[in-house]
């Protein structure tokens, strides 16, 4: 039975004022923070010690959990001939044959294997992008939610909180295209998804670790009316993620049959605002990136996956002097890995511009320190959970760095954050991570790990049969 009231003292912390001294966590039975207290002056006898400097968990703000399976398959030239050239479209190809085999079972393996990836790698949270809704033949489960459900469940098993978005995709492209017969896992219309989003609701109530909301998938896949009826009724509260404008076809498309770049159409037509989370938002002019600051929406940005499909670059430097919100997240989980995310979205900048330490500030000299608090911050906002900072009424999510670490062993705390992002040392430098206040990896190891891992391997090889 867990305790009324736990707690937890740690030499260092990383709190929202920066790290801080002799800091005592203490958190209730449902996992939230009740109170964070700094320059302890003395540490009760029955108080547990951290065994190295602790930092918030980091939310993921976008994964699609059944991709996690195909991760290295498709590093090959699917094109032939010459002059051919892979895409983000030949890539999603070979994505649609890998989707139509999944099974509830493997899938259900697959998330949450997955979430324990994200555990040890300091992920506390995670947003799923979820699409795949249907049969194999495209036919409603008996159980409607059946898939949604069991990525629910995965990461319940698992200890990650979640936030679900069961996606509407309806077209094949712009201009209310049908859909392609490959994609008939994922169709439904805003009223097929409304009741699938209610049986889920009904099997597995929100709760301090689970969260609601909903994912148009994306522009091309959604008209404005089904968009809208989507959003009608749905409390005003709840997340609204959308893939837009990943990809430079996607944006010429939107131009031509609609007249407009698309985060523009978006944000001349709906009430963008804090809720929302514009998933990639690559290839944003300038009007759009000061437009898209402006509207307090989060740019979900996932560097590793937008690296390995050649996507592009984000203009994050001035999107960020707008004072832009951003997340990270695996997206495809060819890497499960924050540091990486926010590792790569500086070098991108520095490649790009061939200067260094592009993404600092005046307000904050250290890029590591800057990027991992907008992380924190604009992902928590985008799972619509209190996440994200290590202080009262927020979920008791957080890290244990080892101290002894050669990214950080020997330094000073100001550079501890600079070492854990951008040094490739050796193992991962994340000892223990807690959510909701439950210690799930401990020493690098989650306490569900090998049976999680077996009955992954078991659906990875009825998957590639």
């Amino acid at each position: 039975m867990t305790p009324e009231k736990q707690s937890l003292f740690a030499e260092h912390a990383y709190l929202p004022d920066g790290w801080r001294r002799n800091v005592l966590l203490e958190w209730d039975a449902d996992g939230t923070l009740t109170a964070v207290t700094p320059d302890t002056a003395e540490i009760p006898a029955d108080v547990q010690k951290a065994a190295g400097p602790i930092l918030p968990g980091m939310p993921n703000l976008h994964s699609h959990a059944f991709q996690r399976a195909m991760a290295g398959l498709t590093e090959y030239r699917a094109a032939s001939g010459n002059g051919a050239t892979d895409n983000f479209w030949s890539w999603r190809d070979l994505m649609y044959r890998f989707a139509a085999r999944i099974t509830p079972e493997g899938l259900a393996s697959v998330a949450q294997w997955l979430y324990i990836e994200m555990l040890k790698a300091g992920y506390t949270s995670v947003c799923e992008f979820h699409y795949v809704h249907h049969t194999p033949e495209g036919k409603r489960y008996t159980n409607q939610a059946e898939l949604a459900q069991r990525v629910v469940d995965a990461a319940s098993a698992a200890g990650i909180g979640m936030t679900m978005l069961p996606v509407l995709y309806q077209y094949s492209g712009f201009g209310a295209r049908a859909p392609r017969d490959d994609q008939r896992r994922f169709i439904n219309t805003p009223e097929s998804l409304h009741e699938l989003l209610a049986a889920l609701r009904a099997a597995r109530p929100e709760n301090a670790a689970l969260r609601y909301g909903v994912a148009p998938h994306s522009l091309r896949a959604v008209s404005e009316q089904s968009l809208r009826a989507l959003l009608d009724g749905l409390d005003r509260s709840a997340p609204v993620h959308i893939h837009i404008a990943e990809q430079t076809a996607e944006v010429d498309a939107c131009i031509e049959t609609e007249g407009a770049r698309p985060v523009q159409w978006l944000l001349d037509r709906f009430d963008v605002d804090g809720r929302w989370c514009l998933v990639h938002a690559t290839h944003v002019d300038a009007n759009e990136t000061l437009a898209l600051a402006k509207s307090g929406a989060v740019a979900g940005l996932c560097l590793t996956t937008e690296a390995n499909l050649g996507d592009g670059i984000f203009p994050a430097h001035e999107y960020l002097d707008a004072q832009g919100r951003i997340g990270v997240g695996s997206d495809s989980h060819i890497g499960v890995d924050w540091r990486a995310e926010l590792r790569l979205l500086e070098y991108g900048q520095r490649l790009t511009r061939r200067q260094r330490n592009v993404l600092a500030s005046a307000h904050t000299p250290y890029v590591a320190d800057r990027l991992f608090d907008a992380a924190l911050e604009g992902g928590a906002r985008a799972t619509g959970r209190a996440t994200g900072a290590l202080q009262a009424g927020h979920r008791a999510d957080w890290l244990v760095l080892d101290p002894d670490h050669a990214s950080i062993a020997g330094h000073a705390p100001n550079n501890w954050l600079s070492g854990v992002v951008f040094c490739e040392h050796g193992e991962t430098p994340i000892r223990d991570v807690y959510a909701g206040g439950d210690k799930l990896v401990e020493n690098r190891r989650h306490r569900d790990e090998e049976g999680a891992y077996a009955r992954y391997r078991i659906a990875l090889a009825e998957l590639l049969k």
